[in-house]
């Protein structure tokens, strides 16, 4: 969505930032730690499959990110991605990161990695160390509007 504010805009709304908890990223070739769990990519590529049948595959622009030609017109100047040490997702994350930097995305992006999590930790325990250091980052909900 933040890819279609840059290209369309919105009247009378600026989006500031986005915050990314722990994303859904993908492709067809594997990256970095993924050749290390190849049941784990396996996984991944079925589950966009089941999430998105009409999509061309793992090189689908909307899971694998570094194939989005409009990447750089993200309609932000501001993002936070946060991550988990022991995710087989990990690597695509950090990719994400990569992608906006070098293809000339005009804003800051902030990587902010939880130790020794697992994906989604944050659900199973809404009240360990890293969820509430999660929160203590400056993310916060209030009346529709996120401030970081």
């Amino acid at each position: 969505m933040a890819i279609r504010v840059g290209s369309e805009g919105l009247v009378s709304v600026n989006l500031v930032g986005i915050v990314l908890i722990h994303p859904y990223f993908g492709g067809k070739e594997p990256i970095d730690g993924e050749h290390d769990d190849i049941k784990g990519k396996g996984f991944a590529d079925k589950m966009w499959k089941f999430v998105f049948p009409s999509s061309s595959g793992s090189d689908n622009p909307l899971f694998n990110l570094g194939m989005d030609l409009k990447l750089s017109g993200l309609g932000c100047k501001k993002v936070m991605v946060f991550v988990v040490e022991k995710d087989f997702l990990r690597d695509r994350w950090w990719q994400y990161k990569e992608e906006l930097e070098k293809n000339g995305w005009e804003g800051t992006v902030e990587v902010v990695e939880a130790a020794k999590e697992n994906h989604v930790f944050r659900l199973f325990n809404q009240t360990c160390d890293n969820a509430v250091a999660m929160l203590k980052r400056g993310v916060f909900l209030q009346l529709g509007t996120i401030f970081l």
